[in-house]
């Protein structure tokens, strides 16, 4: 399988050339795509240098700050339309190991799988260094969303996680709407939907060491809303499916 790891970026100049050496090293046969946002530090132009050193490492420069969503599904366009079988996301900031990436992606044909999920909520799974509150509001945010779109998964909202192209083929890049971190519920639950496999691997996730995170509370509270709306609308139709049987 042909691999393509994509990596969003917005303002990660301090981060990117140890990110994409690391990726290299670990999945020398993969190839790499830098979706960057139109960072004003230089983000793009540095990827660029490091491609060419490196090689297999390709930049696709957008024009402003669009959110992880938009970015996302133009990298998928981009890896579709250079027949890449496997699509990777991962952080480019420190956060996700590249160290995962090999295991990541062999699953998605040992498990077998459509979608593999680094997750921290899994047994080895750890998230080193968070408070208490942070961790309970993310456990308890992924409890939510279990419970709200029966997903089955402990870490729907994981960033590092590996997709076969055909399932994202088989949803349609044009009905996933998340612009934020919502972007991860929506795609798993597209997936889920489709009658897609997800399997989750455990990570080891921890705190970026350089650079500024991108996440705000209106960023958690899209999620919250679309999360609550999906739910809702999946219980009206089991229960007009349940009325309309007993009818007939």
């Amino acid at each position: 399988m042909v691999a393509l790891v994509i990596l969003p970026t917005y303002q990660e100049a301090e981060n990117i050339r140890h990110a994409l050496t690391r990726v290299r090293e670990v999945v020398p046969e993969a190839h790499v795509l830098v979706v960057d946002d139109g960072s004003p530090d230089g983000t793009a132009d540095l990827a660029e240098q490091v491609g060419e050193e490196l090689g297999q490492i390709h930049v696709l420069r957008r024009p402003a700050k669009a959110g992880l969503g938009p970015a996302y599904r133009a990298g998928f366009a981009w890896g579709i339309e250079h027949g890449h079988d496997v699509m990777v996301e991962m952080d480019a900031d420190g956060q996700h190991d590249p160290a995962t990436l090999p295991e990541l992606i062999s699953t998605l044909e040992t498990a077998p799988a459509d979608l593999v999920i680094g997750s921290r909520y899994v047994p080895g799974g750890a998230v080193p260094g968070w408070p208490a509150n942070r961790r309970l509001l993310s456990q308890w945010g992924n409890r939510y969303i279990g419970l709200m779109l029966k997903l089955g998964i402990r870490d729907a909202t994981a960033g590092f996680r590996a997709y076969r192209t055909t399932i994202i083929e088989r949803i349609g890049l044009e009905r996933v709407r998340a612009d934020g971190y919502g972007f991860q519920i929506e795609m798993a639950y597209e997936v889920r939907k489709a009658g897609g496999r997800i399997v989750e691997i455990p990570i080891t996730f921890r705190d970026r060491r350089l650079g500024v995170s991108k996440m705000s509370s209106n960023i958690v509270r899209e999620a919250l809303v679309m999360v609550t709306r999906w739910g809702v609308r999946d219980r009206v139709q089991r229960v007009r499916g349940r009325l309309n049987r007993a009818r007939s």
